[in-house]
């Protein structure tokens, strides 16, 4: 009698396809866009965990602790007062400038440490990132909310600050909550940007100290934002008004002092600008980062 076999239906079937055909998938291969976002969702208690586990040891080992959190750019803020509020004479007539150059300087630094603290959010944890498998965009996200929970301490010092220089308190205050709130998905998805890049470029951790610090005089940080009307064209002072951090500074200043000067003269087009820049770098930073996702930590 006859034995008839049973073909193989896998047999022949080029590797891609056989693969395919029992669910398999290459190790370290990017997830869709969707389940990428899913999944950072569920580990959303390990990026505040691990924000916090990192807030606590940048201060470990530091006499006064936490506190430096606020010593830091209080010092800064005394520093440039005294070359420029006093030694040159920058203070354009503003009877506040002392307010005025502290909520600057407090706005700027929150974008400033969390760009620099990026640039090493994948170099920087290798051996986390080879060890455990978790999307890599918690690490960035992660950056960025240590960076906001120091903010808050500072705005409790700024609003010290303004009151006691003699600002009242008013409805305008409320506006401050939306421009931070703006500032944060700024900061997180430019983080992102340069985290990515960093994960490759491991020279621009040294680059990125002088890109901040021209960022930082070209956004009105240290001097009334008239001067750029007085003393650039036209053109200049048009491109000047959408500089994000100009903008993030300007919302926060409003809202606070009295009488604060606005480049642009419109305190809505001002907000139309910042919350464009959330969305474009909010999202353009998470896209950005996620297409790379299968590179980090590799090489």
């Amino acid at each position: 009698m006859a034995i008839t076999t049973l073909a193989d239906p896998d047999s022949g079937l080029p590797p891609a396809q056989l693969a395919a055909r029992h669910g398999l998938r290459m190790a370290g291969q990017r997830p869709s866009l969707a389940s990428y976002t899913r999944q950072l969702w569920r580990y959303r208690h390990f990026i505040s965990a691990y924000a916090n586990a990192k807030l606590a040891a940048s201060f470990s080992n530091a006499r006064l602790g936490q506190l430096w959190q606020v010593l830091t750019p209080l010092t800064n803020a005394a520093v440039y007062f005294l070359i420029f509020g006093l030694v040159l004479q920058q203070t354009r007539g503003m009877d506040n400038f002392i307010a005025y150059l502290t909520a600057g300087l407090f706005i700027f630094n929150f974008t400033q440490t969390s760009v620099q603290n990026g640039t090493q959010a994948i170099s920087g944890n290798l051996g986390l990132i080879r060890a455990l498998h978790f999307p890599r965009a918690a690490l960035p996200l992660a950056i960025t909310t240590t960076q906001f929970q120091q903010l808050l301490g500072s705005m409790i010092v700024l609003l010290g600050i303004v009151l006691a220089t003699g600002e009242p308190i008013t409805l305008m205050w409320l506006t401050l909550v939306p421009a931070v709130l703006l500032q944060t998905v700024f900061n997180a998805g430019l983080t992102m940007v340069v985290a990515r890049l960093g994960a490759k470029a491991t020279d621009l951790k040294q680059v990125m100290p002088f890109v901040l610090r021209a960022w930082m005089y070209g956004s009105g940080v240290l001097y009334s934002v008239e001067l750029f009307a007085e003393n650039l064209p036209g053109w200049a002072t048009a491109i000047v008004q959408f500089n994000p951090m100009l903008v993030y500074i300007e919302l926060a200043r409003v809202a606070l002092l009295e009488n604060t000067p606005l480049l642009n003269d419109s305190l809505p087009l001002t907000w139309l600008v910042a919350i464009g820049w959330s969305v474009v770098m909010g999202v353009g930073g998470y896209l950005y980062f996620w297409r790379g996702e299968q590179e980090y930590g590799r090489g």
